[in-house]
């Protein structure tokens, strides 16, 4: 098979419309377009959604729901994930560079999802309840 010998199947593609030459071809005088009104006109067209000056549809409709911009700015972070760590001192920077939180996280939230069997100590890091009771069990301490 080479490039420049392929074509589309047969039947599949049609002849382009050819419009304004005269009667014979079904498409002569107005083209297709009908008689007056905006769309029978050169260059007449509207935006989509314009509905003749009513208001749109879009517009007549209720705004709803809210897309927060801060939503990625807090990672979470488990007690095991903390578990895993090598380093007794943790902090936001130590979770960024081990890979726990992404790169672009402002705040780590600690929850308490899995266990921690060592003592660590949490610095500037928020702390749901269960993970502040698991983390001082374990030995640990934690620093604001």
């Amino acid at each position: 098979m080479l490039l420049n010998k392929i074509k589309p199947a047969e039947g599949s593609s049609h002849a382009r419309r050819r419009v304004g030459r005269g009667i014979g071809c079904g498409l002569g005088k107005t083209c297709g377009r009908g008689h007056k009104g905006q769309k029978s006109r050169s260059g007449g067209f509207h935006k989509v959604g314009f509905e003749g000056g009513q208001m749109p549809l879009q517009r007549r409709l209720p705004k709803r729901g809210f897309v927060s911009l801060t939503r990625n700015n807090c990672a979470q972070v488990r007690l095991s994930d903390l578990d895993k760590l090598a380093v007794d001192v943790i902090d936001l920077l130590v979770l960024k560079q081990s890979g726990v939180v992404p790169a672009a996280a402002l705040i780590a939230k600690v929850v308490s999802s899995g266990e921690i069997n060592r003592s660590v100590k949490l610095q500037g890091l928020l702390l749901s309840k269960g993970a502040r009771a698991a983390v001082q069990a374990a030995g640990g301490s934690i620093e604001q």
